[in-house]
């Protein structure tokens, strides 16, 4: 049987945008340091849209549910999720009904109809969700967006063989048949330690957060280090949100300087800036390279002169451009840099749907080895739920970023 090969590629307004899905060819088809997920959203559970109860997008013959919390504007419990996320003008349901909304119009002819479900953020309420999707008709969910309201889905789709393509990037939450779509803190670590040894990096060092983030990101650490038969020197973890201990653990490093030569700091914001200034008082830091996550793509990393020559990883950010300025035009303001995660799940569905035929939503299709090319690059789903990406590495130059090593376009040369 052919191999079925689909292909998501997004094109500026010059050229229509469009989404193009076919069955030839290679391709088919973010972080923070403490807990809550797509962080810089409101809080007030009470503070988004009134709750919706019957809303669709395009007149496709193909029911596919789209499960967000319209009532909820956020603050769930689970793995931060974006790098580089800047707080929008309204709750992460809108944006990424929005995002969904744009999807369709650049995928002319796109024969799915989206059935806009409120979680309200919940485990509860994206099982009730999940359940009315399904009773109508939904052969595909895309969402939950927080990792309570994602186990709540997955537990109802999963008795009715419905696949789940969601946004948290809470690998717990993941299995056969709920795939995480988001930006995994697993892979930012592989990524940027690998590339790290491909420069002839051999003595780490890591300063994590002591919560759940930083267990994720020092598990694969350790494992990526010993990968390359490097050396981990020290890790030290500090309090989130306690200045004086961040202080005290930089400087525990900053003592050992002369045996690191390279320091993971995977937490964004003011961190790194921080870390720098402590590691620059007490140690060399010129002879130490700073390492960190896709948190750090934001100006107040990317225009720290301390951090000028630091590396961190990233999806390519060309195609976010395009799309930011796309969502702008028709929504009136700039979106968060995740919002390119429900955009790309939409346009998924309706190329599987155009390419795939009645296969469009089975496991095989959607673990296709080949993957699938979005906005922010190269991806694919393993069999377990998570997902690889294909990310590029940016070094800070102090007034932005620049990219040392392009993100690959296939996974004939990411695996």
């Amino acid at each position: 049987m052919q191999r079925l090969v689909s292909r998501i590629a997004v094109r500026t307004r010059a050229v229509a945008m469009a989404a193009a899905v076919g069955a030839a060819g290679l391709l088919a088809g973010c972080s923070g340091s403490t807990l809550g997920e797509f962080q810089g959203y409101p809080s007030d559970p009470n503070a988004g849209t009134p709750p919706v109860t019957a809303d669709t997008i395009g007149t496709g013959t193909v029911r596919v549910g789209l499960l967000l919390p319209m009532s909820s504007g956020g603050g769930a419990p689970g793995l931060p999720n974006s790098p580089g996320a800047q707080p929008p003008a309204t709750s992460v349901g809108q944006v990424f009904r929005n995002a969904a909304q744009l999807a369709l119009s650049d995928f002319q002819g796109a024969d799915i109809q989206i059935l806009v479900k409120d979680t309200g953020g919940t485990s509860e309420g994206a099982r009730t969700a999940a359940q009315d999707a399904i009773a109508d008709g939904a052969e595909l969910i895309i969402g939950p967006v927080f990792a309570p309201a994602v186990g709540g889905a997955g537990s109802v789709a999963r008795s009715s063989g419905i696949p789940v393509v969601a946004f948290s990037s809470d690998s717990s939450v993941a299995s056969r048949g709920v795939y995480l779509l988001s930006f995994l803190p697993q892979t930012d670590v592989e990524r940027i330690v690998s590339f790290a040894g491909s420069q002839g990096r051999r003595s780490f060092a890591a300063l994590l957060p002591e919560d759940a983030y930083g267990a994720v990101v020092e598990a694969v650490f350790r494992q990526e280090v010993g990968k390359l038969g490097a050396r981990i020197i020290t890790i030290e973890r500090y309090k989130p949100n306690d200045a004086d201990d961040l202080r005290a653990k930089a400087q525990a490093i900053a003592a050992q300087a002369g045996n690191i030569d390279t320091l993971y700091v995977p937490a964004g914001g003011s961190v790194p800036g921080f870390v720098a200034q402590v590691m620059q008082s007490g140690a060399h830091l010129s002879q130490v390279k700073m390492i960190g996550s896709g948190q750090w793509d934001s100006p107040e990393v990317q225009n720290t002169g301390l951090l000028a020559g630091a590396w961190y990883p990233g999806p390519d950010a060309s195609g976010f451009q395009a799309f930011a300025d796309r969502y702008q035009q028709n929504f009136g303001s700039r979106p968060p840099r995740n919002a390119t995660l429900a955009y790309d799940a939409t346009i998924l569905a309706a190329g599987l749907v155009r390419s795939a035929g009645p296969s469009r939503f089975t496991d095989r299709v959607l673990t296709n080895r080949d993957g699938f090319l979005g906005i922010d690059g190269v991806f694919r789903f393993l069999p377990n739920g998570l997902n690889q990406r294909g990310l590029a590495v940016y070094e800070v130059t102090g007034t932005g970023a620049r990219a040392v090593d392009p993100a690959p376009r296939s996974f004939g040369s990411a695996s």
